[in-house]
């Protein structure tokens, strides 16, 4: 019905009730209990026994958003449509950067993918202009200061050279926030011409799934990436 922001908003302004009671922030609601929103019955679906989980291949050039007050494409408009449920995005990427996001029906599945104490593997491929030297890859490794904190990566492994100066390498970290990636390659003084994330936690980027698809994964594979985050 709206994101975590804009309910906690109505319930901060006394427009919602459980029982004919005005609720406040971080109480909870039995199963089947009376909710209302400014009067009227709120029907919620029935939680899934099983979580659904989706792997999109992001192109360059969407948003992660519901809606873009620019009026670009956000990665919300080619997902499958859900019944009393909404998907969730497990974290983000920029608009220049492509690759793996994974979306699910469940709010808490999401929530614990992301939270820093699983410690979720994320994988880039990443180009950049010119040689990674014994130096610089050290300090990467060890950890560098950003404006919002110490970062490292977890491994560094060279790829195959590109055209001219640029050089591909593999880096894999354990967080992830805001263009941490290039950011920290940034502050050792190499720009990054090319971001594709390849992997998050048990779960690769297809290679035969295209920019702009998905794909939802079996069973299995979401019982797999639930038990990372326990």
């Amino acid at each position: 019905m709206g994101s975590r922001r804009q309910i906690e908003s109505w319930i901060e302004a006394g427009r919602l009730t459980i029982a004919g009671r005005i609720v406040r922030l971080g109480e909870r609601a039995a199963p089947g209990v009376a909710i209302e929103l400014d009067g009227k019955p709120v029907k919620l679906a029935a939680v899934a026994s099983q979580p659904r989980v989706i792997a999109y291949h992001k192109p360059v050039g969407e948003v992660v958003t519901r809606s873009d007050p620019e009026g670009r494409r956000t990665v919300f408009e080619r997902l499958p449509q859900l019944q009393g449920t909404r998907w969730v995005a497990v974290g983000r990427l920029d608009l220049n950067s492509s690759g793996l996001l994974l979306f699910t029906d469940s709010g808490e599945l999401a929530n614990r993918l992301m939270h820093p104490r699983h410690a979720i593997e994320r994988e880039y491929a990443v180009r950049v202009s010119g040689e990674l030297p014994r130096q610089t890859r050290e300090r990467l490794l060890s950890g560098i200061e950003l404006e919002d904190g110490n970062a490292k990566f977890e491994r560094i492994d060279a790829g195959e050279k590109a055209s001219g100066l640029n050089r591909w390498y593999r880096v894999t970290l354990l967080e992830g926030r805001n263009r941490e990636v290039r950011r920290m390659f940034e502050a050792v003084g190499l720009q990054v011409s090319r971001l594709i994330r390849i992997r998050m936690g048990s779960v690769s980027l297809p290679r035969d799934l295209k920019p702009g698809r998905w794909t939802e994964l079996v069973q299995p594979q979401v019982e797999e990436l639930g038990n990372v985050a326990r």
